[in-house]
């Protein structure tokens, strides 16, 4: 694809031409899913599976489209003359499984949603219509405008679907596949359940969580810190979590509600550990009266969250989430518009308590020409100096995928500001959804300061990026335990890491346990925050092992 190297209107220009190299792409999007290409008679083919309505959410509607589309993805062409076998699963439980023919590659399937299965196998459930092709026999098809037709327990219950796609014939409909191209794709379908909190004997507050995954479950209201917690089915073997790319669950809290209300900031709890910034994202425009928070939880942090936990974890069969209101916080911020036309408005703010030499929690909100959030964006943006000097870059890392994916239309990250000054910040939004529509492509900046900040530097986590070095070693038996707790209690105490404040417990211990060298080394390959390896940092001087 394009080299991070490359100027970011250099970039934007290229990912214009989209349209003709959508070759590269494929990957997850907002209703939709694309398969990894495979080699076949000289092309790279692939599936894209596509839902309308996207954002399906159970009980909303009682039809849906599910689209199927076979093509080239080194020239975009649509291969034709198609025959698919078409499997949909849910929890490991097969719904639906049959055969369709389409003429021209692009498979539009109603699914119509029922309930009331008793079967013990739920396709025995599904019923299917259409007429049968008579140059692919047992697959449906229907001619003109039509489409087949598949009623059952599909959609029917929130949750991920796997919908499998084997390609049985193509280019003619007398043409069987040397060998069936098989392919997975993954769409999610929402359910909203609903429950009551009572912060007092007379007041109850309603709240929706709305899941994308699996059912929730052990709701619970915490009166002392007014927090909200749920449970929800999830394997944490490390081989499933790999193949999970992300979990979402959305929480929906009345603004009237004080601790809830707008402005208020939260942190966010998986398993008892904290998320990063980028998981946690909040929403309070798509509704007059309600703030949504949105739990996106990626492949990634998932890993991350079973490194800290360590192995007693991967058995786990719960995700608990856990979500704690914070105090009011006040914030900078600036709008940039997007390109000449104006259609996209992008809203770039950060909490100013946030200072230069910090890591900054930059939130940016994308808005479409009529003020509602722009969701499944993919951008990218660079931060230069009053000389032009690039001094910050982020276009993504996927090369398959280029560009930032703000599902909700809202993205954090992290950026540090290095003096006092004033900076320009570019930002490109390369198109939005699977296949990076240009509707509101284009490139905007805009000019900001960011001052000292206000925070207190005993209550924060800082450590440098050098230390990484230090930490890897001492996890590798590189250096022995004396000099790499001497090397940090020297830093510490002149400053060059900053950790929150510790009282010494107990009597002195002489031995550093194997899970502060496991976080440690965790740490130096980036797969656990500066706060997680601080808290190790902690229980070392809690223990007298550091003094400071």
């Amino acid at each position: 694809m394009l080299s991070s190297k490359l100027p970011l209107i250099a970039i934007v220009t290229g990912l214009l031409l989209i349209p003709f190299f959508v070759n590269n792409v494929f990957g997850h999007g907002l209703g939709g899913d694309m398969a990894p290409p495979i080699s076949f008679a000289g092309m790279d083919v692939t599936v894209m599976t596509m839902i309308n309505p996207a954002d399906l959410t159970v009980g909303e509607v009682d039809s849906a489209n599910m689209q199927v589309r076979f093509f080239d993805a080194k020239t975009d062409t649509t291969l034709e003359k198609v025959t698919y076998r078409i499997e949909v699963w849910r929890s490991g439980d097969l719904l639906a499984r049959n055969l369709f023919y389409d003429v021209d590659g692009v498979l539009n399937i109603e699914v119509r949603p029922q309930t009331g299965c008793t079967e013990t196998e739920s396709w025995r459930c599904t019923k299917y219509y259409g007429e049968e092709h008579v140059s692919a026999p047992g697959a449906l098809y229907v001619q003109g405008e039509g489409r087949p037709l598949i009623t059952g327990p599909i959609f029917n219950k929130g949750g991920l679907y796997n919908i499998k796609v084997d390609i049985v014939g193509a280019t003619s409909p007398r043409t069987q596949v040397a060998q069936v191209l098989s392919f997975d794709t993954f769409v999610s379908v929402a359910q909203e359940q609903n429950f009551l909190i009572q912060p007092a004997q007379a007041e109850q507050i309603p709240v929706v969580v709305k899941t994308y995954y699996d059912d929730v479950e052990n709701f619970k209201f915490e009166k002392s810190d007014k927090s909200v917690s749920f449970n929800m089915p999830f394997d944490w073997d490390p081989d499933y979590v790999k193949l999970v790319q992300v979990v979402h669950e959305e929480i929906r809290v009345p603004k009237n509600f004080e601790p809830y209300s707008e402005g208020k900031e939260f942190k966010g709890y998986v398993n008892g550990v904290e998320v990063d910034n980028r998981v946690l994202l909040l929403d309070p425009y798509s509704y007059e009266d309600t703030n949504v928070v949105h739990f996106l939880v990626t492949g990634t942090e998932l890993e991350r969250i079973n490194n800290v936990l360590g192995p007693s974890n991967h058995d786990s069969k719960i995700m608990k989430f856990e979500l704690v209101p914070q105090s009011e916080v006040s914030k900078n911020s600036f709008q940039l518009k997007i390109d000449a036309k104006k259609r996209a408005t992008i809203n770039v703010a950060w909490d100013n308590s946030y200072g230069v030499n910090e890591k900054i929690p930059f939130e940016f909100t994308f808005f479409d020409e009529n003020g509602n959030l722009l969701r499944d964006v993919r951008y990218g943006f660079t931060l230069t100096d009053q000389k032009g000097k690039e001094i910050f870059i982020n276009i993504g890392t996927d090369n398959q995928n280029l560009g930032i994916i703000a599902s909700e239309g809202i993205d954090v990250q992290g950026i540090t500001i290095p003096t006092t000054d004033l900076y320009t910040l570019n930002v490109a939004i390369f198109g939005t959804g699977i296949n990076y529509d240009q509707t509101y492509a284009g490139l905007g900046s805009s000019v900001f300061e960011v001052g000292t900040g206000s925070q207190k530097p005993t209550s924060k986590v800082s450590i440098p990026d050098w230390v990484r070095n230090n930490a890897g070693w001492w996890s590798e038996g590189k250096i022995g335990d004396s000099d790499f707790a001497s090397g940090i209690e020297y830093m510490i105490k002149n400053g060059i890491i900053k950790v929150p404040p510790t009282q010494r417990e107990g009597p002195v211990e002489a031995v550093i346990p194997n899970w502060v060298r496991n976080n440690a080394g965790w740490w130096s390959e980036g797969l656990i925050t500066d706060k997680d390896f601080a808290s190790g940092l902690q229980y070392l001087i809690s223990k007298g092992i550091i003094s400071v």
